[in-house]
């Protein structure tokens, strides 16, 4: 037997493992639906948005995601307020995971009635903040902010990461297609090309800010997963990969360290092994 083969259970049980922590116990029903349901998709799965959402680069993107989007204030206390992360952070992620799964690969009707779904969910997720004035989740502003921030980090963490990154083309065509899902959500003016990211990402700056609650989101994403001692090691070198490709800026906001020279070398050799392992097990 060949090396590849008598590798092959161990892969199969790991890449296994990864799929139900992050999809859910319901994730292989819903990977049947979402892949094999017959009919017409809005992107082909091999084109830029498909081979970034496909790729395991996804796990860092998403940590970093996560702590960025924490830095708007508006953003930070619709989460804290109305959403489950402390008691439920896998249960969001596996909604999230799927959210993007369905739009990404689903039918055009499946993705349509996803976001439908989220659509209603933000319409309900409303309050005040500390000084009086009121926020919502449907606001237009807040959902480019909230788009913006995570197609930002899934990019950075694909072209870091992948085996196959994009070229400049290819990138802006990403930033295109997110915009077409996002456009559904509810947002306006939402960037098209890689360099109205930058733009777009640039003119939030003066809005952000590390409030309590961001620095709390960011200390129980980083400290407190809801993970067995044995997958802490791994998660944790994920975290430091996701850390690694924030701005400068954003981390006294969060109060996070910030070694430029060991997060290019050390951080990025242990990211990219982390993120190699997680495409090699659920690579069947």
């Amino acid at each position: 037997m060949n090396p590849a083969a008598r590798l092959a259970p161990l892969r199969d049980r790991l890449g296994e493992a990864i799929f139900l922590r992050v999809a859910g116990p319901d994730g292989p029903e819903h990977r049947a639906r979402i892949h094999d349901t017959p009919g017409p998709r809005w992107f082909e799965p091999d084109s830029p948005i498909g081979r970034v959402h496909g790729d395991a680069s996804m796990f860092v993107g998403g940590i970093r995601a996560l702590l960025l989007q924490t830095l708007h204030p508006a953003a930070m206390r619709a989460v804290s307020e109305h959403s489950g992360y402390r008691g439920d952070l896998w249960g969001r992620l596996a909604r999230t995971s799927r959210f993007l799964a369905v739009t990404t690969f689903g039918t055009a009707e499946d993705a349509q009635v996803a976001v439908d779904v989220v659509r209603a969910i933000h319409d309900r997720v409303t309050g005040t903040m500390p000084d009086g004035t009121t926020y919502s989740a449907a606001d237009p502003h807040l959902l480019r902010w909230v788009h913006v921030a995570e197609i930002d980090s899934f990019l950075l963490a694909h072209q870091t990461y992948s085996a196959r990154p994009l070229d400049a083309a290819g990138r802006d065509e990403y930033v295109a297609q997110t915009a077409e899902v996002t456009r559904r959500l509810g947002a306006t003016d939402v960037p098209t090309t890689e360099a109205e990211l930058r733009d777009v990402l640039g003119s939030y700056r003066h809005e952000l800010r590390g409030t309590p609650e961001a620095r709390e989101a960011a200390r129980y994403v980083l400290l407190k997963p809801p993970l067995p001692l044995a997958a802490r090691a791994p998660y944790g070198v994920l975290a430091a990969a996701g850390i690694g490709l924030l701005p400068a800026w954003t981390r006294p906001h969060l109060r996070l360290p910030w070694f430029p020279v060991a997060e290019r070398t050390v951080v990025r050799a242990a990211g990219g092994a982390a993120v190699g392992t997680i495409r090699w097990a659920m690579s069947r």
